[in-house]
């Protein structure tokens, strides 16, 4: 899978489409696109990511992301 059907595939997600969150594992994302294509493409979106885990949370929105409890 080339980087570009991935990025297609994790925006396809209904999830995506309605404004919410996608979860994808960390090793995943890494050797399917890598850490700063990866970055570069959220940030182009205006989305925002948090990684936990061994898991990224995508917030496929501009909405701010504000940590409740930490």
């Amino acid at each position: 899978m080339t980087s570009e059907a991935w990025f297609r595939h994790l925006f396809a997600a209904q999830a995506a489409r309605d404004g919410g969150v996608v979860r994808r594992k960390v090793r995943d994302m890494e050797r399917m696109v890598g850490r700063d294509v990866f970055s570069a493409e959220i940030a182009r979106r205006g989305y925002s990511a948090v990684e936990n885990a061994g898991q990224i949370v995508v917030f496929c929105n501009a909405e701010p992301v504000r940590v409740v409890v930490s």
